[in-house]
Parts: C-alpha cells; sequence; structure tokens
C-alpha cells in the first residue's frame, strides 16, 4: 500500500495518508460503499452523470458539518446530472440520523466503514487513525477524474468556488 507523508495535517500535525495520488485525467477507480440503509453504492453505479465526491473525516465534526450543508444547498441548482456523494467513516446508522437532523436530501452519504475501498483507492485513508483526509473529486459522466482537490489542513473548508467551477464545465 502506498503510504503518502505531508500532504495534509490535522490541526498542524502531519499525517500520513494511504493509497495512490489521484490526478485530473485519470480514470476514476470504483470503489464499494455503503449507503444509510448498507445497500451497496459503487461509482459504476453512478455512470453518465457527473459525480462531486466530498470525502470527509466525520458528519459529527463542526466542519464536515457545514461542508456537507453546503453541498446540500449547492446540489439543488446543478440539477439532475450531477450526483453529489459524502463519504466517510462513519456508520451508516449515525450518518442516517446526522441526515435526519441536518435535513440534508440533495446530498447521498455513504459509509467506507467496512472495507475502506474509496479511501485506500482515492489514497485519502489516514493511517493509524481510520478516518478520511477532508478531499473532493469530481468525476466526469464518462468516469475520468476532472478534478482533484485534497484540502491541506483537515480542519479548514474546501475551496467550493473551484469545485462548482470545475462541475460548471463538465454540464
Amino acid at each position: 500500500m502506498n503510504k503518502r507523508d505531508n500532504v495534509v495535517t490535522m490541526k498542524g500535525n502531519p499525517l500520513t495518508l494511504l493509497g495512490p495520488e489521484i490526478t485530473p485525467g485519470m480514470a476514476a477507480p470504483d470503489f464499494s460503499v455503503v449507503d444509510n440503509d448498507l445497500g451497496p453504492v459503487s461509482l459504476s453505479s453512478l455512470k453518465g452523470k457527473v459525480v462531486i465526491i466530498s470525502a470527509v473525516p466525520s458528519l459529527d465534526t463542526p466542519v464536515c458539518d457545514m461542508e456537507t450543508r453546503r453541498f446540500n444547498q449547492e446540489a439543488q441548482n446543478l440539477g439532475d446530472k450531477v450526483k453529489v456523494l459524502t463519504v466517510s467513516m462513519d456508520l451508516p446508522f449515525a450518518q442516517k440520523r446526522w441526515c435526519g437532523n441536518a435535513g440534508v436530501e440533495n446530498v447521498q452519504t455513504v459509509s467506507d466503514y467496512q472495507t475502506a475501498s474509496f479511501g485506500q483507492a482515492y489514497g485519502v485513508l489516514i493511517d493509524g487513525l481510520r478516518l478520511l483526509a477532508r478531499a473532493i473529486f469530481v468525476i466526469d459522466a464518462g468516469g475520468k477524474v476532472a478534478y482533484v482537490q485534497v484540502v491541506p489542513e483537515l480542519t479548514h473548508e474546501p475551496d467550493y468556488a473551484a469545485v462548482l467551477g470545475a462541475v460548471k464545465k463538465l454540464l
């Protein structure tokens, strides 16, 4: 397994990421995660849509909460050609409870808790913590990576304008 150091920090402390570096132009790796009812979700099941994948450490933290609410709000304006996934290691039951409390309906929360399939395939699994680094991947309708943003400090929000700009170029 690839180990990458000095890519992200948490409160200034460097963390090690496991998995490859994903770059624009690559074929997006498939992955297998579960939805809030333990049903399987894979990237291949979303072919034909532009997919925003927002990887977060945990929905139960303030920044992840704000980020997911923001993407939920933005998703309303993107139309049905775009699918927004928020993936974390949170248990599906916790994600379902969080979505209900937050009123999130335009973003699908999925959990990588079983096998870390997404975290390892996209190089955002944090070594030792078994959490995901904060990162955004935009996948085009043909299954290629169009945009990548790995947020250098886990406690910071992503650059939403850059993500939305990348998505709008694909529509």
